[in-house]
């Protein structure tokens, strides 16, 4: 039976559950699930991540949680017992998991490894959370960390900031907005916090190794700060003892010789700190001498010193807690030779860094007249910072002490909890010398530093200086060596005796070495300390003799202890055998100069003498918190003593140093108000002084922590009864001298110290109060009432002549918010309000004070606000009303904004705490009366300061950053939170006019659109954000009835109409709202939380535009727009809400105009403009369709518009909407960031189209000019550019009306944009090398300026039309490929869409690399592996099929010059520009395949693409309008492939006898070997046998001329291979002359073979007669492959390998050939290396019937792959590669040879021709025969071709080029105004960049051509 559960209602799952039950749920461990019923070890209930499957699951698989229930039963919330930073990292790395995933798919690696180890951190920290086991502060700073880093992971992921507080997520329904906009910004200070407490720094110091091991002797290693522009020690000593070996003398030691330098201040990081290191050894007097001193004599010697910059350290150690290594060099005593230098050595994992030492030498032995290098041991440390390097030289190891260091910062308490393995270690803590900068009340401390600063002695009648040792004892009163009193330094034991280190044979040694002397504070009065000097002998037995001593006191008769400075004792003489056994012997005696002077009546038998030229030095530093060295603050602590001297002792309290005070603060204050009690008319203003000067002591950071100390004295210790009465009376005196005196400064200061004060006050009157049960009460408060009335009197002062009255007034205010606690102690709240409601009103208003009085009095206020006094519902209702006052004031003024919203902030915050109260509603009613307006205002006046800021680019004002914004937003949204439907009643009821209404409306609807428009709150602040938007849509609810009822009909004001309207566009349209594109759980979140605020506010706009009535049409077309806007919100009930608002526009404006022309034009402008931006989705195109499905309580548009009399016009309007959102969103899909420009290019040409064909809209069509013109300016497709702005040019007349400005063109006529447009396109097509369709550009201009005899800019066209002639001879231009693409299926965007385009390819890309491209391009397409057109299931399918194979460009042959005088590369450029028709060829056998000889039946199927507009144009791409296919004949194909070789051999042959090829004869050779190997192995022969056979003959009479064709052509062919083979013979090398006698045998054999079935070949002369012209001009070839060899050859056989290099597969080539040509190729290696350049010359003839290669470009022949790689679509499956995509290839197109056109060697013969030409056509396409060649590399050649015949006719079917030149007609004597100040001063060349301003076109409108060919005779010219 299932019970419904009481207790367990939450659980997580532990385990995975699966089971076969149809009941169960299937739950993944981590799931948290809720309860509802359980039955017999079984739960029934769901999981949280799918609350609707409810289900069955085991008990045992669940682990329960505590957890709270409310609203029990069906609807029951149920919320985990446990810390909600728990909860929310549970929930956190449950939405992090998901999406750290896709940071792999995205490649995001870094992050996703950074995340990871978040995540795992978080997993952690959540585990110690749950545990429970840590103390407080633990938990604190564990909820730290974890907020740290949930935070980092929201915002790298772009996730939602969690506003906190102490950790914790907050409640935005339980705070203010304003308090949620001050947590959100971690900017934001509150006002009034305390001082900044500084942060202490510490040190840590770990020595690892000592390595410099050559001192074989005990040491000691002293760590210290020193502060070198001090010179001074400023830290103790840390101590190492080490042994002879480098490790601790200690074993217990190892790995533990660590310190912690203590209590650095931030000011001490800034000093210029080393670290110290001084090495002091213990054994011989000198090291490397035996003979001084018996060995068992220990003396301690200095050895060695190194330093470190602190700011290496900082530099190198960036992160807080990171420790590093560094190596210290030292610098010893021992000489040696070399100088360090500072460097980093590698040490494992990180650097070590190495900071160089140097050594100072030594004597090494006896004394020295006058240079002893230890007397500067004292500042060793000095010169070796000051790199006193001529003195020392440096180890040659990098050997010293290894130290790591790291900086830690905070408490020492809270570092020892973070770092227990530390201090674990058995840590030194070293202190710094004197009190840190933050004195702590509990820090007990008392300790003496003593340095032994130097001594002078006598040499005592010896020949050599002493060897000096100073022993230290520390004796009590009573003779007694106090026990280890004596500290070397921090890590080791203190010990009972001292003794210095000995300098060698040194009188006056300055040792400089400090002892910390920590004595017992009951054991320092009437101890002293005894020096004792020793001589140390270097004899045999090593004696130490005694021969002086010194002594000093530790404190005087006065009882302050030895001052901090030096001291110079008296030397007394002694020897070994003195007793000391009697201290009282000498301390009667003066111990030195000051205590000589002060006894000066001595005993002439004394039992020791002083030895009057010996001294002594030695200084003291003394850090103690309970003894003192100040005399007055002794003599005051004592003042019964002396009462005669308490009032010169009060007047010296203020120089006492503040260490000093608060040292003895309670003993000081007791004082003080003892001396009150004891006589308060002598001592009380003294007293007064006093205390006001030691409260406002605790003002400063340094004593801060002592404040608690003088509360805790007040409330505990302090028995002053009666002090309340004379402190009223002094203060009340000093307020009110303040009007009189001219220097205030102590009246400031007992202004400063008011808080304290009034609870010294306060609390007198309560001991006061309670001794005499309540006695004098009434003279109390009228005391008060007084001191309250001369506050008033001091704030009411007109400061402003008077800048010391100033800062009194300032120090009052500042001090007087911290008194109210006290006197809520006294009084009641309601009379301390009354209090503070007088003085806040004794200021004077904001006109009549300066502005830093008025930041004083606001800070005053805001502290009021914030204090605990208005809290009380009692209080507020009275300082309310002044608090508004003053900031209205303010903000009417617009002063101190910042502080005002403050206030306002902390206002708010406490009406939302105490919502409940019934006071709150007037408050409420108080504020929006007094603050609204002024806040809009406000709000308007920020914004646009802000808004021409930032448009400005200026210096951004304080008023108006986004702090500021943000903060008046977050007031403005508080206030409107806080009002009911009553407030705005009465609101909207108490405007005196509608005028104000009006006013008011237009402000709060600018005020919200300005919200939505600037971006107030960062986007990942979406609580803030949704918040805004609800308070708004909540708004304008309540504000909409006034605005229908007050401005309607009649009343009517568009302007408010309007402003409204544009606010509820603006709203729905926000990013913050758009819930699409959220994941579920948010959007679920935020839908439970405020619903779909767009639907409200599309519902709010609809029911206001229906209450328009006979006002809409107010809003046609101009609402049309942005009402669009709307619907492209992907939400379906916005969308159906605004279809009747459509309806209605058209329809009125069908009425008011016959047609709604005016709202098709808005719409469409602003369909283009959102959808361009990025909005609308597919579903919006349904909008407008018949067949949307939109469900609502609204039919559809054309449901409406057909019940209409406007049907057939609204239903074409709907359709050419529908038809302009199609391409819109193909073109924003194509316009996506990460899509390729190929999609960019062709969805902006699709909708230009659009534009211009389909609607008309000429500026839209424009406007997309220029978008796909940048966009080929990106593609740096320069000739695509051009074309398309050709496109506006077109436009454009040449004509002087003037024209605006328009996208980048400022005002201007048109004639001067048509020629600036001119000068553009010709730059773009002088970068696309389209130079031809540049000359007629150039034309163009300069017909126009010989028109308006701008001889200037005529000139300057002119040379540059001059030099695109030079450029076209003179550059090389790489050929392109093309490529026929078809897009099939229904996934492909719309301008694709089942259509097929021809592409021209990139310069060097071939077949493969195009084919790559487009699949990158199109990732999810299938690539079609057939050539034949797709069927109905293709075409209608979802997928995309993608079908590409080459094809070769058919030129228009009237277009291309054919004169054989023509060079190549001139033609060449006709053949592959300006071409729409394109064929592709694919090889058949019609009927039964003649086995015999298979060319006898091969057809070619010739498909012919014709093309909507030829290539190049404004796209790469064109579209196929139609398709044409014939069949060619075997005989016809034959003389296709044997006349194309033929003209391959003779462009090749010419070049060779121009020396085109320098020498390198490889591309001759392949040519020769390819064509004559082939036909003798059956090639021509083949033809011969298929064709010249009788039995053909008879059977085919009508091919009767094709074969005499073919017999001419091959008789052609043999006579040119003839004079090829005379070429090659000429320039072959000797190494290759076995190839040319192969070659030679070859040709008789074919010549002989031809002779017998081609008659007339024997009419031909010898392979070896030279110079027999040839009767046909020079064509480009292509080659012929046979059956057999149209298959697949793989990449690596050598006829692939040749086919690379020469392309040669002639139509008969067999097996053999293609070996003999590889071979050819190997032999020829070596020189093709040398002469790598020539083999660009070689071009490809692949056969117009082959399918298995593709043509290459001429650069690209050596080094790519080979084109015979690719597979035919004519063969089976089997024969392909498995890796090759079967792509269809084009017969190949006619190839240019030669690179380069070269002169005529021939002077006069060009000289003739040019003269001819000249008088014909004066822009014909030839060039100066003086003119070199840029490359000058070869010599210049005859013009006319040495195989051409002299009369021979043209070839019948390729009719010579013909055309005519027309003169321009004489220019008309007039000129645009201002035309000559756009004059081009100079002519740049061609290729500079960028160009001089470019030129234009002909004044037709038809489509640019290309220069016509140049006429090629005087007939033909004449005859055009």
């Amino acid at each position: 039976m299932w019970i419904p559960t009481e207790e367990e209602k939450i659980g997580v799952v532990i385990c995975n559950f699966r089971s076969s039950t149809c009941q169960a749920l299937v739950l993944e461990i981590g799931e948290t699930v809720q309860i509802l019923e359980k039955s017999e070890g079984w739960y029934r209930g769901f999981s949280t991540k799918k609350p609707s499957i409810k289900g069955i699951f085991p008990v045992s698989y669940v682990h329960l949680k505590k957890s709270t229930v409310t609203n029990r039963g069906l609807c029951e919330t149920v919320v985990p017992l446990e810390d909600p930073i728990i909860t929310e990292t549970t929930s956190t790395l449950q939405e992090w998991g998901v999406l750290w995933k896709q940071l792999y798919v995205k490649h995001k690696v870094d992050l996703f490894h950074k995340l990871r180890h978040v995540m795992n951190e978080l997993i952690d920290l959540r585990r110690q959370l749950i545990q429970g086991h840590l103390a407080q502060d633990q938990t604190r700073e564990i909820k730290r960390h974890i907020t740290v880093r949930l935070d980092w992971g929201n915002e790298h992921l772009g996730l939602d900031l969690v506003p906190r507080k102490e950790f914790e997520m907050v409640d935005q329904d339980q705070i203010s907005i304003s308090e949620l906009h001050k947590l959100g910004d971690s900017t934001r200070q509150r006002h009034g916090d305390g001082c900044r407490v500084p942060v202490s720094h510490h040190l840590f110091i770990n020595l690892k190794s000592f390595t410099y091991n050559s001192i074989s002797e005990d040491a000691d290693v002293f760590f210290s700060l020193y502060d070198t522009r001090e010179a001074k020690q400023i830290s103790e000593k840390f101590m190492v003892k080490l042994n002879k070996n480098g490790g601790p003398k200690n074993p217990e030691k190892v790995d533990r010789l660590c310190a912690l330098f203590t209590d650095l201040s931030s000011k001490d990081l800034k000093r210029d700190l080393y670290i110290v290191a001084h090495v002091i050894r213990t054994g011989r007097m000198l090291l490397n001498d035996s003979k001084k001193g018996p060995p068992h004599v220990q003396y301690r010697r200095p050895y060695g010193c190194a330093v470190l910059a602190m700011s290496d350290v900082f530099h190198t150690i960036t992160d807080l807690k990171e420790e590093k290594d560094f190596v210290l060099k030292v610098y010893t005593v021992l000489p040696s030779v070399r100088s360090g230098s500072e460097e980093e050595i590698g040490s494992g994992t990180h650097a070590v860094h190495v900071v160089p030492m140097h050594t100072v030498p030594i004597p090494p032995s006896g004394p020295t007249n006058g240079c002893n290098n230890e007397n500067e041991w004292h500042q060793i440390q000095e010169n070796i910072i000051r790199k006193s390097n001529t003195k020392y030289s440096a180890p040659s190891t990098n050997y010293g002490l290894i130290i790591s260091l790291q900086l830690l910062r905070g408490e020492l308490e809270q570092i020892r909890r973070e770092n227990q393995a530390v201090f674990n270690r058995a840590l030194a803590l070293t202190r710094k010398l004197g009190f840190p900068d933050v004195i702590l009340p509990g820090d007990t401390r008392n300790d003496l530093y003593l340095t032994l600063e130097r001594g002078e002695f006598e040499r005592g009648g010896k020949s050599v200086q002493k060897n000096i040792e100073v022993t230290l004892y520390v004796l009590y009163a009573d003779g007694d060596t106090l026990k280890d009193c004596i500290s070397l330094g921090s890590g080791e034991p203190s010990s009972s005796e001292y003794r210095s280190f000995v300098l060698y044979h040194n009188n006056s040694p300055r040792w400089s070495e400090m002892v910390k002397l920590p004595i017992p504070i009951d054991r320092f009065r009437g101890s002293h300390l005894r020096f004792e000097f020793r001589h140390c002998s270097t004899k045999d037995k090593g004696e130490k003799k005694l021969f002086g001593f010194a002594f000093t006191p530790l404190m005087r008769e006065d009882g302050t202890t030895l001052s901090d400075e030096s001291h110079e004792l008296y030397v007394y003489k002694c020897d070994e055998n003195a007793t000391f056994s009697n201290q009282g012997l000498y301390l009667s005696l003066p111990c030195c100069k000051e205590d000589f002077n002060s006894c000066p009546n001595l005993p002439a038998n004394l039992p020791f003498q002083r030895s009057p030229k010996e001294t002594f030095s030695v200084s003291t530093i003394l850090c103690s918190t309970k003894l003192t060295q100040n005399v007055d603050l002794l003599a005051l602590l004592n003042w019964k003593a002396h009462p005669d001297r308490v009032l010169d002792i009060l007047g010296r309290l203020r120089q006492i140093s503040g260490e000093e005070i608060v040292k003895f603060l309670r003993d000081v204050l007791d004082t003080l108000f003892c001396l009150l009690d004891d006589n308060t008319d002598k001592y009380g203003p003294l007293v007064f002084q006093s205390l006001v000067f030691i409260i406002n002591l605790l003002r400063d950071s340094r004593f801060y922590h002592f404040r608690p100390v003088m509360d805790a004295y007040i409330q505990n210790h302090f028995a002053g009864a009666l002090a309340y009465k004379e402190l009223i009376r002094c203060l009340k005196w000093y307020m009110d001298r303040s009007a009189e005196v001219v220097r205030q400064d102590h009246i400031q200061e007992a202004m400063r110290a008011l808080e304290y004060l009034f609870k010294f006050i306060v609390q007198s009157r309560i001991l006061y109060s309670r001794a005499t049960c309540g006695m004098e009460e009434e003279q109390f408060r009228a005391s008060i009432q007084e001191l309250f009335q001369s506050i008033r009197f001091v704030l009411s002062l007109d400061s402003r002549s008077s800048e010391n009255l100033v800062f009194t007034q300032a120090a009052l205010l500042n001090s007087f918010p911290d008194i109210f606690d006290e006197l809520l102690q006294m009084f009641t709240v309601q009379e301390v309000a009354e209090y503070v409601r007088g003085t806040l009103g004794s200021m004077p208003s904001t006109v009549d004070i300066g502005q830093s009085m008025d930041v004083v009095k606001l800070q005053s206020i805001a502290r009021t606000v914030e204090s605990r006094l208005f809290f009380f519902p009692e209080s507020r209702s009275i300082l309310l009303p002044v608090v508004l006052h003053h900031i209205h004031l303010h903000l009417r003024q617009q002063r101190e904004l910042l502080i005002c919203s403050g206030i306002l902030a902390s206002i708010f915050a406490i009406i939302k705490t105490s919502s409940m109260e019934s006071s709150v509603q007037e408050e409420v009613e108080m504020m929006v009366e007094s603050l609204l307006d002024v806040l809009l205002q406000t709000l308007l006046s920020i914004m646009s300061k802000s808004h021409s800021v930032e448009t400005s680019r200026g210096q951004r004002c304080p008023q108006c950053t986004a702090e500021i914004t943000g903060e008046y937003v977050s007031c403005l949204l508080s206030l409107l939170q806080t009002m009911s439907e009553l407030h705005f009643h009465h609101l909207l009821n108490n405007f005196h006019s509608k005028e104000e209404l009006k006013e008011f409306l237009l402000k709060i609807f600018c005020v919200f659109r300005n919200l939505m428009k600037l971006n107030i709150f960062p986007r990942d602040w979406s609580v803030m954000r949704l918040l805004t938007s609800h308070i708004i849509v909540v708004t304008t609810q309540f504000l909409s009835p006034a605005l229908h009822k007050n401005f309607s009909e009649a009343d009517f004001d568009f302007k408010v109409w309007n402003s409204f309207f544009s606010l509820t566009v603006l709203y729905i349209n926000q990013p913050s709202l758009q819930l699409e594109a959220l994941g579920p759980a948010k959007r679920k979140k935020i839908l439970d939380k405020h619903g779909d605020m767009r639907v409200m506010m599309a519902f709010e706009l609809f029911s206001m535009w229906q209450k328009l009535g006979d006002n809409k049409p107010h809003f046609i077309p101009g609402m049309m727009g942005p009402f669009l806007g709307v619907t492209l919100v992907p939400q379906t009930e916005v969308r159906n809400i605004m279809i009747p608002i459509f309806h209605d526009m058209m329809d009125w404006e069908q009425r008011k105009n016959g047609n709604f022309k005016q709202v098709e034009a808005e719409l469409m402008d602003k369909l283009d403009s959102m959808v361009s931006d990025g909005k609308g989705d597919d579903n919006h195109r349904e909008l407008f369709s018949l067949l949307t499905m939109l469900f609502g309580p609204y039919p559809s548009l054309l449901e409406k518009i057909e019940q209409e009399t406007w049907r057939e016009t609204g239903i074409s309007f709907v359709t050419s909407v529908t038809r302009l959102v199609e391409r819109l969103l193909d073109y924003r899909d194509c316009m996506k960031g990460d899509e390729m420009e190929n999609k960019k290019i062709g969805g902006s040409v699709n909708l230009m189209n659009f534009y211009k064909s389909e609607v008309n809209k000429e500026d839209m069509y424009i406007r997309y000019i220029h978008k796909l013109c940048d966009l080929h300016l990106q593609a740096e497709d320069f000739t695509e550019a051009a074309f398309t702005l050709l496109l506006y040019w077109e436009l454009l007349q040449w004509e002087d009306r003037p024209l605006r400005d328009f996208l980048h063109y400022p005002c201007q006529s048109e004639w001067q944009r048509k020629e600036n447009l001119s000068r553009k396109i010709l730059h773009y097509f002088n970068k696309g090398k389209c130079w031809e369709y540049g000359i007629s550009l150039c034309r163009e201009l300069a017909f126009q300026y010989e028109t308006l005899y701008d001889y200037q800019s005529l000139s300057w066209i002119r040379k540059m039309e001059a030099a695109y002639y030079d450029n076209i001879i003179e550059q090389q231009r790489i050929e392109p490929e093309f490529f026929r693409m078809g897009f099939y299926g229904r996934k492909f965007p719309f301008f694709l869409r089942n259509k097929e385009f021809v592409c021209r390819g990139y310069d060097y890309e071939r077949l493969e690399d195009f084919q790559q491209r487009m699949l990158g391009e199109f990732p999810q397409a299938i690539a079609m592996q057939h050539p034949n057109q797709p069927d109905d299931t293709i075409l209608q399918s979802d997928a995309q099929y993608l079908q590409i194979y080459a094809v070769t460009p058919v030129s228009d042959i009237s277009d291309v010059p054919q004169l054989e005088r023509v060079p190549e590369r001139i033609k060449s450029f006709y053949r592959i520009n300006n071409v729409s028709r394109f064929h592709y060829d694919r090889p058949f056998h019609k009927g039964p395949k003649d086995r015999e000889n298979e060319f006898r039946s091969l057809w070619i199927e010739r498909t012919t693409l014709i093309l909507s507009r030829p290539l190049p144009g404004i796209s790469r791409w064109a579209e196929v309008e139609r398709r044409e296919v014939m069949e060619v004949s075997p005989l016809e194909n034959a003389i296709y492939v044997v006349e194309n070789k033929t003209q391959e051999l003779r462009t090749l042959i010419s070049q060779y006898q121009h020396r085109q090829h320098h020498g390198n004869i490889n591309p001759l050779s392949m040519c020769l070997n390819g064509v004559i190997d082939a036909a003798v192995n059956g090639g021509i022969a083949r033809y011969q046998e298929a064709f010249f056979d009788k039995d053909y003959i008879s059977s085919h009479p009508e091919d009767t001329e094709r074969i005499t064709h073919l017999k001419d052509l091959m008789q052609e062919q043999v006579h040119i291979l003839g004079v090829g083979l005379a070429v090659h013979e000429k320039l072959v090398h000797p190494e290759m002359r076995p190839l040319h006698k192969k070659l030679v045998d070859q040709f008789h054999m074919m010549r002989t073979g031809l002779h017998h079935g081609v008659p007339g070949v024997d009419r031909f002369g010898a392979a070896g007669c030279p110079g027999v012209n040839s009767p046909r001009g020079i064509l480009s070839s292509h080659s012929h492959m046979s059956p057999e060899s149209v298959r697949l050859i793989h990449r690596h056989s050598p006829l692939s390998l040749q086919g690379s290099i020469r392309h040669s597969s002639s139509s008969l080539s067999s097996h053999t050939s293609s070996e003999a040509g590889g071979n050819l190729v190997l032999m020829n290696d070596g020189m093709m290396g040398e002469h790598s350049e020539d083999a660009l010359h070689m071009q490809p003839s692949p056969s117009s019937s082959s399918l298995s290669s593709i043509r290459s470009n001429s650069s690209q022949i050596i080094n790519s792959a080979p084109s015979s790689a690719r597979g035919s679509p004519s063969l089976p499956d089997k024969a392909k590669h498995n890796r090759e995509v079967m792509i269809l290839l084009p017969s190949h197109r006619e190839r240019t040879s030669n690179m380069y056109y070269n002169m005529a060697e021939n002077g006069q013969n060009n000289h003739m021709q040019r003269a001819l030409l000249q008088q014909i056509s004066p822009c014909k396409p030839c060039a100066d025969p003086h003119m070199n060649l840029p490359e000058k590399v070869f010599p210049n050649t005859p013009g006319s071709w040495s195989l051409d015949g002299e009369n021979r006719e043209p070839v019948s079917y390729m009719p010579t080029s013909t055309g005519g030149v027309i003169m321009p007609p004489v220019p008309p004597r007039s000129f645009p105004p201002g035309h000559f100040l756009m004059h081009c001063d100079a002519f740049h060349h061609q290729n500079s960049d960028p160009p001089p301003a470019l030129p234009v076109r002909s004044l037709r409108k038809s489509p640019l051509h290309p220069i016509p060919g140049s006429p090629t005779s005087p007939q033909s010219a004449l005859g055009g």
